[in-house]
């Protein structure tokens, strides 16, 4: 082989290397490009779901349905195999705070105008609305009012406050139920689907009406 053919057989291999790095270079770019378009959808949703905190109340104020932060305030977090146990042993008092589809209550009878139907956790007390970021004065009046029928005035009780899997209003009670005093809460962020896809039963809820003057 003569030195000219050399120096062209080793321009080839070079040629060649130089090539598979351009496309190993190319591949990654697109790899990268690719995972920043699956994550991003998610990114954005966190980022999302902090906005609409309210930065003088710290209540969410809108848009329920989203991704929940790993615990709410004053809370502690529980899942549904530690639920049922405390169910089963009595230990705590269930409060379902979903919102209630419909027309509201009724001001002359307190009676609330349900247009859906909701099922919740056995023997749970279900006080619609009352983990919206804000809550007129007879709403307030609604929430302390009954838990102070649920737990006799007693605020070390333990109460278990949840709503829909993914459902701001659960964090907004505990929240609110924490500035009022009540130091035992329980916090179920994956609420009524949680609790089925852990095996077991809903039933169908009736709203506690209000009390009207």
């Amino acid at each position: 082989m003569t030195q000219a053919s050399r120096i062209d057989t080793s321009g080839q291999t070079a040629g060649r290397a130089m090539g598979r790095g351009r496309w190993i270079g190319l591949a990654l770019i697109a790899l990268f490009g690719l995972m920043a378009v699956l994550t991003w959808p998610a990114t954005l949703q966190a980022e999302q779901s902090y906005s609409h905190l309210d930065p003088k109340t710290g209540y969410r104020m809108g848009h329920y349905r989203a991704a929940l932060p790993d615990a709410a305030p004053g809370s502690t977090r529980i899942d549904a195999a530690t639920l049922k146990q405390r169910i089963d042993d009595k230990e705590v008092i269930l409060v379902d705070v979903n919102a209630h589809v419909g027309a509201g209550f009724d001001p002359i009878t307190g009676e609330w105008f349900v247009q859906q139907k909701r099922f919740d956790i056995a023997g749970s007390t279900w006080l619609p609305d009352v983990g919206a970021g804000y809550l007129t004065p007879v709403m307030e009046q609604y929430f302390k009012e009954n838990l102070e029928r649920l737990t006799a005035g007693d605020k070390s009780k333990g109460i278990v406050l949840y709503c829909q899997t993914d459902c701001w209003m659960s964090w907004n009670a505990s929240k609110r139920a924490s500035s009022w005093g009540y130091g035992n809460l329980f916090w179920f962020p994956e609420g009524d689907a949680g609790w089925k896809e852990a095996g077991n039963t809903l039933v169908e809820a009736k709203p506690v009406p209000l009390t009207v003057e």
